[in-house]
């Protein structure tokens, strides 16, 4: 299926909205994988924090994105968590359809004694501002990051020393780069992050979905020859900035420039995880499709086997938004309204208290 377009100001369906990891982050998210917000609106000044428990509106970088801080009751000082969402436009919370998964994790940490800070992308907020030539992952996500972590380092209530940061699928393969400019973060927190060149991930979970039953598959077939033009020019050796000829044309490639991808293969996450001295928590979903234990988290272990400091969770029954199901794992799974499972929220708490 190829990635959808909708009219501003409607919602996509799920089933398009992670298809394909919403499709090629900035880009189709720009254009496709953008949804109807559902973060706190706020007024705040950056760096204006309003003091006490609950969710308060801040902002995050310049130009401001709406951000949300959310702070525990009780005594502080607290650990806090960065949360850096997946690919495409994401709000806040990462909505898609119904399913909020960041604002379950906020929500879930607070009653556990960790705030956090979460904020909506600039692809969702300033999507006029992505400039789809030049831009690379690391612009997309790291000074925001840094912002984000700056702003908790001025807050009292934080403890400064126990700023953790936790990044989701795309945003998991990026927050190494966070943690490796930002040393005194005291640990990183990968859910369903990927690992492999994106085109191949993107070929994968096309490839995936073609062997399901009924229309999804049937649709999923007939991209098959697109999705394997794509994987092909976004993982092209010759790709260069230089010549445009050698830029992705597919449609699944979202229009982004060469610079994107070559920002992406230069990412390197499990390289960068190794050579940082911070403690490491990956959780994976046993039922994800997109970011797989057998292709992903396998990379993860093989990477970082050896290491001290590293703990890995799997959850068989949860898939990409650790959300638990049954059966073979399909992009209609989003469609149905759940919530983030609540052990995973548990360990994330139990793993940051004891660091």
């Amino acid at each position: 299926m190829r990635p959808h377009v909708d009219r501003p100001g409607r919602r996509p369906s799920a089933r398009h909205r992670l298809l394909v990891l919403c499709a090629v982050g900035v880009a189709v998210g720009a254009a496709a994988c953008g949804n109807s917000g559902g973060g706190s609106a706020g007024g705040a000044v950056p760096g204006d924090i309003v003091k006490g428990p609950g969710a308060h509106a801040v902002t995050v970088g310049d130009p401001p994105l709406t951000g949300t801080l959310t702070i525990p009751r009780g005594r502080g000082p607290f650990p806090a968590v960065v949360m850096l969402s997946g690919s495409g436009p994401e709000d806040q919370d990462e909505t898609v359809a119904d399913d909020k998964p960041f604002l379950d994790i906020a929500r879930g940490l607070a009653a556990q004694g960790v705030a956090t800070l979460r904020y909506d992308k600039r692809a969702y907020e300033y999507p006029g501002s992505i400039d789809l030539a030049t831009i690379t992952p690391t612009q997309e996500y790291v000074p925001d990051a840094l912002a984000a972590i700056r702003l908790l380092a001025q807050e009292p209530e934080i403890d400064h020393t126990r700023i953790f940061v936790l990044g989701h699928s795309e945003g998991g393969t990026v927050a190494p780069k966070v943690v490796q400019r930002a040393p005194r973060v005291a640990g990183l927190i990968l859910l369903a992050a990927s690992t492999e060149d994106f085109g191949e991930t993107l070929l994968r979970q096309i490839a995936y979905v073609s062997t399901l039953p009924g229309t999804i598959g049937q649709e999923a077939r007939q991209e098959l020859p697109e999705a394997e033009q794509a994987q092909r020019q976004i993982d092209n050796p010759k790709l260069s900035v230089a010549n445009r000829a050698t830029w992705p044309t597919s449609p699944l490639a979202g229009g982004l420039g060469a610079a994107y991808w070559l920002g992406y293969r230069e990412l390197d996450p499990v390289g960068t995880a190794r050579a940082l001295p911070q403690p490491i928590l990956i959780l994976q979903g046993g039922r994800d499709y997109q970011v797989t234990v057998a292709d992903d988290l396998a990379a993860w272990e093989r990477g970082l086997a050896g290491r001290p400091g590293v703990t890995v969770h799997v959850y068989p029954d949860a898939d990409h938004l650790f959300i638990d199901g049954t059966g073979a794992p399909t992009p209609a799974d989003y469609d149905r309204p759940a919530h983030v499972d609540p052990q995973v929220i548990g360990d994330i708490a139990a793993w940051v208290h004891s660091h």
